[in-house]
């Protein structure tokens, strides 16, 4: 049998933390350990955020940790073609279509009907798309696709799950409540999700999947943040024709009030740790991998 594949997959939109760095020494302590192989694979397609410093910083860090990969790395922003084709075989299943309010309208949307009662949210705690776009004419939607009004690429989501049926994936870690062995796929929780925009073939959930089809990776190890994400991805691989990898969701790193560390809350950064005088043996024992 060929030997397992990991990857870590980060985003240079900021400094990786402690959180990205227990992730990154597990999933190559777990390649190591079983003779497998351990990829870098770096996930740029939000050009408006994502930075080349970012992403000098991250092989910078990743090297400080004691930590090697194989060559060349995989970029998500060269690889647009790729997801476009996938994107073609969904929207050639009738399981696409655009979505043109703006965030503004469907949080209005959204808004009006909370008035009456709770509105359904996902796992993320973000409100459901409202679907409204799904019941516009051939017409208008031709004529919104003419005029050059955004949109976003939105996945029939019932008609999705009644395609591929009941879905399942192999849990080897730990869900947040303790979820683990056969996991039972519930993407229908996520609504109508975008997989792509009008500048952008592709979103998180289409090019993930695709990604770790192409590069073959067998082991998925990230956080338990994502644990509910793997339903999409599971509807996704299914649709087209993919495999599915093992999944290992790990805890997280937390901060002193137990939040998730994040870039968004500026978490404190390896380069800084690094600039204080911190080891690469020190950051092991603070995340608990010695």
């Amino acid at each position: 049998m060929p030997p397992p594949v990991f990857r870590f997959a980060p985003s240079p939109n900021g400094y990786l933390h402690l959180g990205h760095a227990f992730s990154a020494m597990l999933n190559s302590d777990l390649a190591r350990e079983s003779g497998g192989r351990f990829l870098l694979r770096i996930e740029d397609i939000d050009s408006t955020r994502c930075r080349v410093e970012f992403e000098e910083a991250i092989d910078q860090d990743l090297t400080w940790l004691g930590l090697s990969w194989e060559k060349p790395v995989r970029r998500q922003s060269e690889h647009f073609a790729e997801y476009r084709a996938a994107l073609e075989k969904l929207m050639a299943l009738g399981l696409i279509y655009p979505a043109f309010e703006s965030r503004a309208e469907i949080a209005g949307l959204i808004k009006q009907n909370e008035a009456e009662a709770p509105w359904p949210r996902d796992p993320d705690g973000a409100p459901l798309y409202p679907g409204t776009a799904r019941a516009l004419g051939s017409g208008e939607r031709e004529r919104l696709l003419r005029s050059g009004t955004p949109y976003a690429l939105r996945l029939d989501m019932a008609a999705a799950c009644a395609r591929a049926g009941e879905l399942n994936w192999r849990e080897c870690g730990e869900g947040p409540q303790g979820e683990s062995g056969m996991a039972a796929a519930r993407p229908e929780a996520w609504g109508d999700v975008i997989i792509a925009r009008k500048e952008t073939p592709t979103s998180y959930h289409l090019a993930v999947v695709v990604d770790d089809a192409l590069q073959g990776v067998t082991d998925v190890v990230r956080g338990q943040d994502l644990f509910w994400s793997t339903s999409v991805h599971r509807l996704l691989q299914q649709l087209l024709g993919l495999p599915s990898p093992v999944y290992r969701h790990h805890r997280l790193v937390r901060d002193a009030a137990g939040q998730k560390l994040s870039k968004s809350t500026e978490a404190t950064g390896l380069r800084e740790l690094r600039a204080g005088g911190a080891t690469p043996a020190e950051i092991r024992r603070r995340v608990g991998l010695a």
